[in-house]
C-alpha cells in the first residue's frame, strides 16, 4: 500500500506539473528550457481509441521522469519532457502535416507507432530533412510499427524501433500453435497494408515450417480501417471448418472481427497479436476463455513482484476501466531516451542538442522497469526484449490476478520467450550521419 501510495502521489504531482505545458490542459506554450516529444498519432477516427491508450501511455511515462527531477543537463539544471500530440488520423498525408507542425513547434523527439505505412512516411521525410536542417535534426522513436522492413532494409540511423516486429511476434505465437495438436485447419486474415501484408506472408511461411501438417483453408486481407460489418468475413471463417484464426488486426477492426465471429457461432481459436484489449476480450467474452490467444512484449499477469506494482500504479493513474491498456515497451521506451538525454544540453534552441551523439547514447541503451529488462540493438536499432504468449481466462483462475478492461477475463502467461530467443536476424545496413 505504501508503494502503491507513494506512486499515486508522485504522479499527481507531476500531472499537475505537466498540466502547465500540456496542449490537453488548455493548450498553454511549452516553457523553452523544456525537450519536447511530439506524439504523430491517429488520435481521431475508427482507431482513434489506440492512439488515445498510446497517449496515456506515454503521459504516465513522461510524468514518471519529471517527478524524479527531469533530465540533468551540462549546466547542471534540469529540464522537464514535455509531451504535444498531434493527430495525424491515421493518414500518410496528414502525418507529413502533423510532422511539419511538430517541428514548427520545436520537437526534436517525435513518436509514432500505430500504422507501418505512416511510419515507413515519417522515415523517409525525417532522413531527408535531417540531411536539408542538420541544425534542426529529429529522431524518430517508433512504439508499435512492427513491419520489419522499418529495421531491415529501411534502416535509418534517425528511427529507433521498441516494439518486437511482425516476424519476431509471429514466432513467439507459432511456438504455442506448433504444440496445439487441436489445430489442423488456419484461416489466415488481416488489414490490407504493409503490416497486414506481413503478418499473412510470415504465417504461411512459419506453418510450413513449424506446422506442415496445418491446411490453410483461407487467406485474405480486408481495407484497414473502413470494415464496418464483419460478418461475411466471420461466416467464411466458419465455413472453411478453421480450428484457428491467425490475425494481426490490431484496433477497431480486431474488435468488430472477433464480435462477428462471436455473433455467427464460430468456435475455433483466435491467434493474435492484440487480442489482449481494446474491447476485444469483452466482445468475445465468455466464447473467449481457452481459445483467444495473444502476443505481447508483457502482460499484466507475468508473475514478478515488481510486475504486480507497476501495473497496479497505472490503474491507479487511469481508474477507469475503459483506460486499462498499458504498454511496458512504451515505458521503456520513454526511459530509454531519458537515459540518452542526460548530460546533454538540452536547450530548446537550434543547434543545442547534438541528434547524433543523442542517437549514438540510444543505440546503447539498456533499461529496467516493472521486472522487464529490454536493450537497443546498435546495428538495426530494433530493440530487444522478452515476449510473451497468453491465453484469456476467466478473472481468479489459476495465474489470472488481473482481468482486462473491467471484463472479467484476464490473459494466462503459457509461453515466456527470452531476449536472446526471439531476437532475429537483420538485413539492415545502415548509413550513419
Amino acid at each position: 500500500m505504501f508503494i502503491l501510495s507513494r506512486w499515486v502521489l508522485k504522479f499527481a504531482v507531476a500531472a499537475l506539473c505537466a498540466c502547465a505545458y500540456s496542449h490537453a490542459c488548455g493548450g498553454a506554450v511549452a516553457p523553452s528550457r523544456a525537450i519536447k516529444l511530439a506524439l504523430v498519432e491517429g488520435l481521431s477516427g475508427p482507431n482513434g481509441n489506440a492512439g488515445e491508450a498510446v497517449y496515456r501511455n506515454l503521459v504516465w511515462a513522461v510524468e514518471r521522469v519529471n517527478a524524479r527531477g527531469g533530465i540533468r543537463t551540462q549546466d547542471a539544471g534540469h529540464v522537464d519532457l514535455v509531451l504535444q500530440r498531434f493527430d495525424s488520423k491515421g493518414q500518410n498525408e496528414e502525418a507529413l502535416s502533423a510532422l511539419r507542425s511538430a517541428l514548427d513547434a520545436g520537437a526534436r523527439f517525435i513518436l509514432q507507432g500505430n500504422s507501418s505505412a505512416n511510419a515507413a512516411t515519417l522515415i523517409d521525410a525525417i532522413n531527408k530533412h535531417n540531411e536539408r536542417e542538420p541544425a534542426r535534426r529529429v529522431l524518430l522513436l517508433n512504439y508499435s510499427a512492427v513491419d520489419p522492413a522499418l529495421t531491415n532494409e529501411k534502416c535509418s540511423f534517425w528511427h529507433f524501433r521498441f516494439d518486437a516486429h511482425a516476424d519476431m511476434r509471429m514466432a513467439a505465437l507459432m511456438d504455442v500453435l506448433r504444440d496445439d495438436k487441436a489445430v489442423l485447419r488456419v484461416y489466415l486474415i488481416g488489414q490490407d497494408y504493409s503490416f497486414g501484408q506481413s503478418v499473412l506472408r510470415e504465417a504461411r511461411r512459419q506453418l510450413g515450417v513449424q506446422r506442415p501438417d496445418v491446411q490453410i483453408v483461407g487467406d485474405e486481407l480486408h481495407p484497414m480501417a473502413r470494415v464496418k460489418d464483419f460478418l461475411p468475413y466471420a461466416a467464411k471463417i466458419k465455413a472453411s471448418g478453421a480450428h484457428a484464426v491467425v490475425t494481426g488486426n490490431w484496433g477497431n477492426d480486431l474488435t468488430l472481427l472477433v464480435k462477428a465471429a462471436r455473433d455467427v457461432g464460430y468456435e475455433g481459436k483466435f491467434y493474435t497479436f492484440y487480442g489482449n484489449a481494446l474491447g476485444a476480450p469483452a466482445a468475445i467474452g465468455e466464447a473467449g476463455v481457452g481459445k483467444v490467444v495473444a502476443v505481447a512484449d508483457w502482460l499484466p499477469n507475468v508473475a514478478t513482484v515488481d510486475g504486480d506494482s507497476f501495473y497496479r500504479s497505472f490503474r491507479a493513474r487511469y481508474p477507469q476501466p475503459s483506460d486499462d491498456y498499458v504498454h511496458m515497451r512504451m515505458q521503456l521506451m520513454v526511459e530509454a531516451l531519458a537515459q540518452a538525454l542526460e548530460g546533454t544540453a538540452a536547450v530548446d534552441a537550434p543547434g543545442a542538442m547534438d541528434m547524433v551523439a543523442i542517437g549514438t547514447r540510444l543505440e546503447g541503451a539498456r533499461t529496467s522497469l516493472g521486472g522487464q529488462t529490454g536493450s537497443m540493438r546498435a546495428f538495426d536499432h530494433q530493440f530487444q526484449q522478452p515476449l510473451v504468449v497468453g491465453v484469456m481466462e476467466r478473472q481468479g483462475t489459476p495465474g489470472v490476478r488481473f482481468d482486462v478492461e473491467g471484463s472479467g477475463y484476464g490473459f494466462r502467461v503459457v509461453k515466456s520467450i527470452s531476449s536472446a530467443l526471439a531476437a532475429m536476424p537483420s538485413t539492415c545496413r545502415m548509413l550513419r550521419p
